[in-house]
């Protein structure tokens, strides 16, 4: 059995460890958008593979794909649907619950929203929505005090006014909390990434008192089973 992990998350990396481990030959695919990317275990390939014909083409090789890509990354989860469905490959997506909504967030339906809502409630926007998605927070921040957190350098050229830092996390409550104080950052944006990795922001935002923005998932393909669990997601490979 071969399957074709769609990749680049730390689900993504857990699940081909598990699938190394029990003797299935198993890619992970990567979109190549990180310059250094953390690597599962296992083969590797980097970089999309031409649309949905392309991705068609690919599934000759691989009995199952599991589609463990970030929560936000719609274009490939849409590709692997229609993909699967047209060549007959059982998938499955595995997807990390989002967060527990709290009662102080604001959440928008897009990134424009956000920098819409954003601008309203502060000056010193600590933001943390990645480095794709940057310039669309330049016409309403673009005067605003912005830190803004990336895992690489953005190729779009950002306002005077901004800060930007490049890191990786996973982060801790202090770190975040000193971090934010340093900036005086008086509202937080972010998009329901879920996981562990980044909410110790969410907790220092708390903290401090500063609302935070956040953008909300977009809607994952419809006939898709989704599972939340890197378990839940070997149990389905291992009964293909």
């Amino acid at each position: 059995m071969k399957v074709l992990l769609l990749g680049g998350t730390g689900e993504a990396r857990a699940l081909a460890s598990h699938l190394v481990a029990t003797g299935i030959d198993v890619t992970s695919s990567l979109a190549g958008r990180v310059a250094r990317p953390r690597l599962p275990v296992g083969e590797v390939r980097i970089g999309g593979f031409g649309g949905v014909d392309g991705l068609r083409r690919a599934l000759a090789e691989y009995h199952a794909v599991v589609d463990a890509t970030h929560p936000f990354a719609r274009g490939i989860s849409t590709n692997a649907a229609l993909a699967c469905d047209a060549e007959n490959v059982p998938l499955i997506r595995l997807a990390r619950p989002g967060w527990e909504p709290q009662e102080s967030w604001r959440y928008v339906d897009s990134h424009a929203d956000a920098a819409v809502v954003a601008a309203r409630l502060g000056s010193r926007p600590f933001l943390t929505i990645g480095r794709q998605e940057l310039a669309q927070f330049i016409p309403d921040l673009g005067e605003h005090h912005v830190l803004a957190r990336v895992v690489d350098v953005p190729d779009v050229t950002i306002p005077s006014s901004w800060k930007l830092i490049t890191s990786r996390g996973p982060y801790t409550l202090d770190g975040e909390r000193a971090l934010m104080r340093s900036h005086a950052s008086d509202v937080l944006i972010t998009k329901d990434s879920g996981g562990s990795f980044t909410w110790p922001k969410l907790a220092a935002a708390a903290e401090l008192g500063v609302p935070v923005v956040v953008v909300a998932r977009p809607p994952s393909p419809s006939g898709v089973a989704t599972v939340s669990t890197v378990d839940e997601a070997l149990v389905w490979v291992l009964t293909q």
